[in-house]
């Protein structure tokens, strides 16, 4: 039995499909980016969901009074087919006290080189940078 299985069924209208795991949530995807997001789009929001999570979780037991974060990622793909990522670029805005900037740049490098299996899943050549913004 695998660890994790979703499904995704096609609308029937253009690059539209429905999906999710069996019985459970159903999320949107659009090939075509015009009626929900695409699927790439999607491969990002998981990153920076995962990545986020964990960011939250490490804080939560470092006891830092987390009072909001926010995780942009911007991506750079190939011109030609495939055209995956080659370059993905994380910012992350961390609204917390000024002395605690060293443990949320800990909770980040503990994300990517630890815990965070939506990035260690991505191909090794693709470069992740990272930016972290205390945002008052």
């Amino acid at each position: 039995m695998p660890d994790v299985r979703v499904d995704m069924r096609w609308t029937g209208t253009g690059l539209e499909f429905e999906g999710g795991p069996t019985g459970g949530v159903r999320v949107r995807l659009d090939g075509n980016s015009q009626s929900a997001i695409s699927p790439v789009q999607a491969m990002l929001l998981s990153l920076v969901g995962c990545t986020a999570a964990d960011v939250v979780d490490i804080l939560t037991k470092m006891r830092v009074p987390l009072e909001g974060l926010e995780v942009v990622a911007e991506g750079d793909r190939r011109a030609e087919p495939p055209r995956r990522y080659t370059r993905i670029r994380l910012e992350y805005r961390v609204r917390v006290p000024e002395d605690a900037r060293d443990k949320v740049a800990r909770a980040v490098a503990l994300s990517h080189e630890k815990y965070c299996s939506v990035l260690h899943t991505l191909r090794p050549d693709v470069v992740i940078e990272t930016d972290i913004q205390l945002v008052r």
